[in-house]
Order: C-alpha cells, then structure tokens, then sequence
C-alpha cells in the first residue's frame, strides 16, 4: 500500500480526530474507578488494577449530586423548550415573511452570538435582583435560552427557506392558519435541523458555569458544573470523587448525542443548502 494513498492520510486524520474526542472521556472514566493509592501511584497505571465504584458512592454521599443533577436537567430542559419554540418562530418569520433589513436581523443575530457571556454578568445579575428571581430555576432558564436562540435561529433559517413553499399553502387552502401550518408542516420536515438547534441549546446550558454560579448561590439550587467544583478542598483535589460526578455529568449528554446522533449529522450537514 503506497504511503501517498489519500485514503491513509483520510484515515489517519480521522483517527486523531476521533481519539481526541474519545480518549478524555475514557481517561476520566478510568480515573473514576481507579483507589486514591492507584491514583498517585508511580509509573502510572492506565488501566485500574483493582476497579471499584466506591468513588460514585462516597460523590453521592460527600454532596447532593442527585439534586446538583435535578437542578442541571430541569434548567437545560426548560431552557432549550423555550430557545427552540422562540427560534421556530423567529426563523419562520425570517425565511418566510417580508421582514425589512432582514439580512441586517440576520448579521445582527451573527454579532450577538459572539457576546461573552463575562460581559452580560453585572446586567443580568441586577435585573435578577430586582426581580426577585436570583436562586430560582428562572435565573437560568431564561438567559440559557436567550443565549442559544441566536444559533438555533440561524439554524432553522436554513432549513425552513429550504422546504416549499406550496406545502404551507396546500395546508392553509385546507383550512390551516399559518401558525399552524407551521407546526404541523414546516417543524416536521425541518426535524434535522430543530433536533440539532435543541442538541445545541441543551448542551449549552447543561455546561454553563459562570451565570449558574453568580445567579444560584443557594445550596440547594446549584447545578452539576458547579457542584463538581465543590469536591475540592483548599490543599485537597480528590480526583476519583472528581472524576466519578465529572462521568455522571457526561451521561445525560453521551446519551443525547447517541440517540439522536443521526439527525444531528443530517442538521449539520443539510442546514447549509436550501433546497
């Protein structure tokens, strides 16, 4: 086989791709099994010796990882809800309607996304605060979702200019309103792209640490991103405790992605050409 064959270097590069992705996760999850002793352990041991769970028991037991993991799903499922239901609107209206300076709203929506969300700290804090809503599920619901509607709208743009348009009008000859029409019509043919918008959205607010850490300091409202921080002590890093909540932090999204892995490729990849 000559070395200059473009499928090896495809291969190959395919490869690297997929052990950087795969290769954390499973460090994490071998760290997750390994004892304290086995941990520091000099040479290394890559694979554990003697496998043990008790550092998923002694996670649940040293802080309420099960709330922390409630606190996490409740939040990024509300907010990718509200994301996706806004998005599906704005993005019928923009690929849809007669809307002025439509591409203006559009590279307006680009330059949003980018906004870090350091610099959205001390307004959001305040707002929150005088509406009495700091430590309550709200206090992330709704920036979570404010902040991933400008990628899910884009993304639906997409693929709603890419579905005809005698469909929404053979459903509203038959007596459909427009709004119905589009979610009945225009939602169900663009399930890639919603699927990958909603993927997006959770992911976004599953992960996100520092509005969560600034706007639910009350023990009992903490997130997993935050509560996992909070194993470590000021002289102490107990890395399998460490690593067993950072694997039980992985499984909800490994889960998602998996089922649905399908539908996300095809959003990616079919979001880009109208049709």
């Amino acid at each position: 086989m000559k070395i200059n064959n473009p499928r090896i270097w495809l291969w190959l590069a395919a490869a690297i791709v997929v052990l950087n992705g795969f290769f954390p996760a499973l460090w994490i999850f071998m760290t997750s099994i390994k004892g304290e002793a086995e941990l520091t352990r000099i040479p290394i041991t890559y694979w554990p010796e003697n496998p043990t769970l008790q550092n998923y028991v002694q996670a649940f037991r040293e802080q309420p990882l099960a709330r922390y993991f409630l606190n996490s799903l409740v939040v990024a499922g509300f907010s990718t809800l509200l994301c996706v239901g806004v998005a599906s609107l704005a993005a019928y209206a923009l690929a849809r309607l007669h809307v002025p300076r439509r591409n203006l709203i559009l590279s307006l929506l680009v330059g949003v996304s980018m906004f870090p969300v350091a610099s959205l700290m001390v307004p959001l804090y305040q707002i929150f605060v005088e509406l009495g809503l700091r430590n309550t599920y709200l206090a992330l619901i709704l920036p979570h979702a404010a902040l991933s509607l400008p990628v899910a709208t884009l993304t639906l743009v997409s693929f709603f200019a890419g579905i005809p348009r005698d469909l929404e009008s053979a459903a509203m000859v038959d007596g459909s309103t427009r709004l119905g029409a589009l979610w009945h019509v225009v939602v169900p043919l663009a399930a890639p792209g919603v699927f990958t918008a909603a993927i997006l959205a959770f992911v976004n607010s599953w992960d996100e640490f520092l509005l969560a850490s600034t706007l639910l300091p009350a023990k009992a409202m903490r997130t997993l991103p935050v509560g996992i921080q909070l194993y470590q002590g000021e002289y102490v890093f107990p890395w399998p405790l460490i690593s067993a909540a950072l694997v039980v932090a992985l499984v909800p999204v490994a889960l998602v992605i998996a089922v649905f892995q399908e539908r996300v490729v095809g959003g990616l990849t079919q979001g880009g050409v109208k049709g």
